[in-house]
């Protein structure tokens, strides 16, 4: 098995590293790029769907990308202890009628020492917004790095 660095332990420097990993492959919305950073049988909760193994999260990312349009993600370090790492995320969306979207939530990540991620628990909140309420507007793609944070934003 290759590894995914940065490994277990995780230090702060670590930590944010991987935190903005993630954020990167998931802004990519490439369903085969993203699935590729967890383990062949790596079980998550993702609102109320609970997929085990890369082949499942892999279906249920091309689902979400198909219905949630122009995402754009930022996700931030809440905490973080030897193969763990929490975090909170917003990312902003729209459905094929036009209505904007913004989520909020929280993950919980455990990883195997190769780095990749053998659990994902997410709580995840739709608030409906006005395409004038946006905060994310950077093109498609890797959020620039001087683009605000969410704590930057009030979010």
């Amino acid at each position: 098995m290759d590894a995914k660095p940065p490994l277990p332990p995780f230090t702060q420097e670590t930590a944010v590293q991987k935190v903005r990993m993630a954020e990167d492959a998931w802004n990519s919305r490439d369903p085969e790029r993203v699935a590729l950073v967890y383990t062949e049988d790596t079980r998550w909760r993702n609102r109320t769907e609970f997929p085990v193994g890369r082949e499942q999260v892999r279906q249920l990312l091309a689902r979400k990308w198909t219905k949630e349009l122009d995402y754009r993600l930022i996700k931030e370090l809440w905490a973080f202890a030897g193969n763990r790492i929490a975090v909170r995320f917003a990312y902003e969306w729209h459905d094929d009628s036009g209505n904007w979207f913004r989520s909020y939530g929280n993950e919980n990540w455990e990883f195997n020492s190769h780095g990749f991620m053998a659990y994902r628990f997410a709580s995840i909140n739709d608030l409906p917004i006005q395409q004038a309420d946006r905060k994310f507007h950077w093109p498609l793609g890797r959020r620039p790095d001087d683009h605000p944070s969410l704590s930057d934003l009030g979010l």
